[in-house]
């Protein structure tokens, strides 16, 4: 068990080095887990910003908000009288001229701090997009790169006592190098999007912990705890009150503490979401969390959660607040989308395509919906480009170490529709093997959509899907594939014959309220053509043996700028099955009676 463990973190370690230090030169601090149970200082709100098209405040050095000492002195650049924005949040849907800005905006926020002394001092982003430099007091403090995941610096002693200044460089402008790359199906929302928090420890803190189920297992916990600071040989302790768990341990010189106990578990399911208040505590730090136990595992065609077979009903969710039409950043925002899939008849959430707010995580699994977690690896990214498969490694790094403690989160897709290519290959099948050394407790996937149609038989012959646990894939038959056939006669060729299938996403566009005959020119766009695809596609269902979920593509309408039909889109990808508005289209009402004649136990 002890060696096990110490891999465990030293394959963690390495990948925290050789992910960060190859393409970032100063490069953010990997973020420590559950910050919304640590002493936080928020910093969200007006935030004053300067909009840079040209990229000047780069030799202009905004950061250093220099001030004129005489009359011939003349500084270009000035926070002062210029917009506020709110932060979390986009800045395209808060200023009209930056609908459709892809370049960098310079965001400024002051602070009065007094750090008692033995104390320690973190800047928490949850997100900025899509490249970030911060600035403290007119010093570089790091950088960091991706716009869906959590990063930190610490600040202990670059703080002064009294007034501070934090400026923010923020980039959103698409890298062909970057993850996801220059062409994306969804809109490029820039600026910081999720909480900002000063974060204050003691000098020795419990910086992270995993704390779940042994795979397999129904009532042993195998994991760990990990200890920041100058005193990490320290007794360990995991009460659990309910259950009258007091479980001790100690860590070793590398504040390492191993943790294995077992407990009766309610076990956590979308029919009981069962969650304990679980109390970490070192003899310098208590951090509180509720936690839910849980096993999820494949037995041949199947999927088991807690031993029971089960079927994923699901639907795929962009972050976006279709009511406001603007990225989705909060507790509310989460509680709408979740609410919809809730009275679809869903079990599940496909968060596409990247780790969507932490609200969404933790409020999917309260309410008892299962989630698929996912890096945003998507389409046209360039595999061979120098760092780019460093940059998924920290992606992944960062999207399992904020997730996995949470038992609404079964699987960890690692990619979306990449195109076949030996470079892929190794690098999702590399990607895919540091993961489940990382968490072996969930399903990893990737989603491939290169299977061959003909004949009215579907081939799925992508021998990637042998180092995944489930055959995810996208078809979007009756849209951009014409049926070749009678829905109800496909026939199904897989490479793996041994493995669940997910049908990841389908569907087509249908403009809310466009309602035409079957002859007319515009029928495509209509709710009724939308309709029968779905109906069609749940004839076809019918037909997979092995079919263990489905998740159509998507829940409502979303902004995507290349959707340019000035008619039936203007902006807008309309495969929702609610409009921008939250209006029910007719296709919403097959998929629901589909889900309520599915009989899980759960």
């Amino acid at each position: 068990m002890k060696n096990k463990v110490i891999k465990l973190l030293a394959i963690w370690g390495v990948l925290i080095f050789s992910s960060l230090s190859s393409f970032n030169s100063i490069f953010a601090q990997s973020a420590m887990t559950n910050v919304p149970a640590r002493h936080c200082i928020n910093l969200n709100g007006k935030w004053q910003v300067i909009i840079d098209p040209t990229g000047a405040g780069d030799w202009r050095q905004v950061w250093q908000e220099k001030k004129p000492e005489k009359k011939t002195d003349f500084i270009e650049y000035s926070f002062e009288g210029g917009p506020l924005l709110n932060v979390p949040g986009d800045f395209n849907s808060q200023m009209t001229e930056l609908k459709y800005f892809e370049g960098t905006v310079w965001y400024k926020k002051t602070f009065d701090y007094n750090l008692d002394k033995g104390k320690r001092l973190f800047l928490h982003f949850g997100a900025v997009n899509y490249l970030a430099n911060v600035y403290l007091n007119g010093n570089l403090l790091g950088k960091h790169e991706g716009g869906f995941t959590p990063f930190q610096f610490e600040i202990t002693k670059e703080v002064k006592k009294g007034g501070n200044t934090i400026v923010v460089r923020v980039n959103n402008q698409r890298l062909k190098d970057g993850i996801p790359g220059l062409g994306y199906d969804w809109f490029n929302w820039g600026g910081i999007t999720r909480d900002v928090n000063l974060i204050e420890t003691e000098n020795s803190f419990i910086n992270d912990y995993f704390i779940q189920l042994k795979k397999h297992s129904y009532n042993e916990v195998l994991g760990w705890v990990k200890l920041n600071g100058n005193n990490l040989y320290q007794s360990v302790s995991i009460k659990i009150p309910e259950l009258k768990v007091d479980y001790k341990t100690r860590s070793n010189s590398e504040g390492l503490a191993e943790v294995k106990f077992t407990s009766k578990f309610k076990l956590w399911s979308p029919g009981n979401p069962k969650l304990y208040n679980v109390i970490i505590e070192s003899e310098t730090d208590t951090v509180t969390d509720y936690i839910g136990f849980r096993s999820i595992e494949t037995r041949g065609t199947k999927i088991y959660l807690n031993g029971n077979p089960v079927f994923l009903k699901g639907i795929n969710i962009h972050e976006e607040n279709p009511l406001r039409a603007a990225r989705a950043f909060s507790e509310s925002d989460a509680l709408i989308l979740l609410t919809w899939a809730k009275e679809l008849g869903c079990n599940m959430v496909r968060l596409a395509h990247y780790p969507h707010n932490e609200y969404m995580i933790r409020l999917a699994e309260k309410m008892g919906i299962m989630v698929w977690d996912e890096i945003p690896v998507y389409q046209q990214i360039e595999f061979s480009a120098p760092g780019v498969t460093d940059k998924m490694d920290l992606m992944m790094r960062e999207m399992v170490s904020r997730d996995k403690n949470r038992s609404g989160v079964i699987i960890w897709s690692l990619s979306n529709e990449t195109n076949t290519s030996p470079g892929r290959d190794n690098a999702l099948i590399t990607l895919t093997d540091k993961c489940r050394h990382l968490d072996s407790t969930r399903l990893i996937t990737s989603v491939i959509n290169n299977q061959d149609y003909k004949n009215n038989i579907l081939s799925v012959v992508d021998t990637l899907y042998r180092h995944f646990d489930i055959i995810s894939l996208n078809e979007y038959l009756g849209w951009y594939v014409p049926w070749q056939g009678p829905a109800r006669n496909v026939k199904w060729n897989l490479v793996c014959k041994d493995k669940p299938i997910v049908i990841s996403e389908f569907g087509g566009e249908a403009l809310y309220g466009s309602n035409y005959g079957p002859k007319d020119e515009a029928a495509f766009w209509s709710e009724e053509y939308q309709e029968q695809i779905y109906k069609d596609q749940v004839a076809m269902f019918g037909t997979i043996t092995d079919l263990c979920g489905v998740c159509p593509w998507l829940l409502a309408d979303y902004r995507s700028s290349g959707r340019m039909h000035p008619v039936y889109q203007n902006g807008w990808n309309r495969k929702g099955l609610l409009s921008d508005r939250g209006d029910k289209k007719k296709a919403w009402y097959i998929l629901k009676a589909y889900y309520e004649s599915i009989n899980n136990i759960y």
